[in-house]
């Protein structure tokens, strides 16, 4: 029996490459995503004529129902789910100063990055608690993808450092809840990453880049981000759980000090 992943966002980008992964690693990719499917078959077309199997579903992981429904058709389709990436996520429309910044898009970013992963997380652990251990005592892996936004305050986006800080409290709430279960749930937290969501900000970004700040002096690539994943999922570290790698060139490990 093959092992089932899914994976949240994966039309592009990150998710693009964590899927990348997930097939060549030899798991069935089940994917949600707002876009229509177009966007990415091109993609997974070519993962398909190269032996992969992949199932994209259309909707939200701010809507219950489409969490729901989506998860409902990957059980029904291929009879578990063995690793969960949280990757979808937001940032907000408008860059705005802390003291401007409106409800409308806290709700929409802490909505979806926040109670959007809570909730499919949540499907999917009691999805894997109905089944048998696949590999050892190891009924499940979960990774969150959430930013080093989580602890690098950046005042004119409080909203997505909030949601990035709620993604990583997550991470310990379920490795704590589901380490007795059989269940691991690990953190990757990216620092910049050459995607849409960084396009606007390339200029900011490449002078930052060639700065003291970052040891690594070059833009992430959702390669990168899709290779820490594959660490995690690899079935190696089922002597720890709650753990965070950080793929941020580092930045993190070393100036944050």
């Amino acid at each position: 029996m093959r092992k089932v992943a899914i994976v949240t966002g994966g039309n592009r980008g990150i998710g693009l490459a964590i899927i990348r992964n997930m097939v060549r690693d030899g798991y069935v990719a089940c994917t949600i995503g707002t876009s229509d499917e177009s966007v990415c078959k091109p993609a997974f077309d070519e993962m398909r004529a190269q032996g992969g199997e992949l199932f994209y579903f259309r909707g939200s992981i701010a809507s219950d129902a489409d969490r729901r429904a989506f998860v409902e058709e990957v059980v029904k389709r291929y009879g578990r789910v063995d690793v969960l990436v949280n990757n979808a996520g937001v940032a907000p429309k408008k860059r705005e100063d802390v003291l401007v910044c409106t409800e409308e898009s806290f709700d929409r970013v802490v909505g979806i990055n926040v109670k959007g992963t809570l909730f499919m997380t949540q499907l999917v652990a009691r999805e894997m608690l109905r089944q048998a251990p696949c590999e050892g005592r190891m009924r499940g892996v979960i990774v969150n993808i959430s930013s080093f936004s989580s602890f690098v305050s950046s005042p004119n986006r409080a909203e997505y450092c909030v949601s990035k800080a709620g993604v990583s409290m997550l991470t310990r709430l379920f490795a704590d809840r589901l380490a007795g279960e059989g269940i691991y749930v690990y953190e990757v937290q990216p620092g910049v990453i050459r995607t849409d969501m960084t396009s606007a900000v390339v200029e900011k970004y490449d002078r930052l880049l060639a700065g003291p700040q970052f040891p690594i002096h070059r833009w992430g690539l959702p390669q990168d981000v899709a290779d820490a994943v594959s660490i995690f999922t690899s079935g190696k570290l089922a002597y720890s759980t709650g753990e965070v790698l950080h793929v941020d060139g580092g930045y993190m490990n070393i100036r944050s000090i």
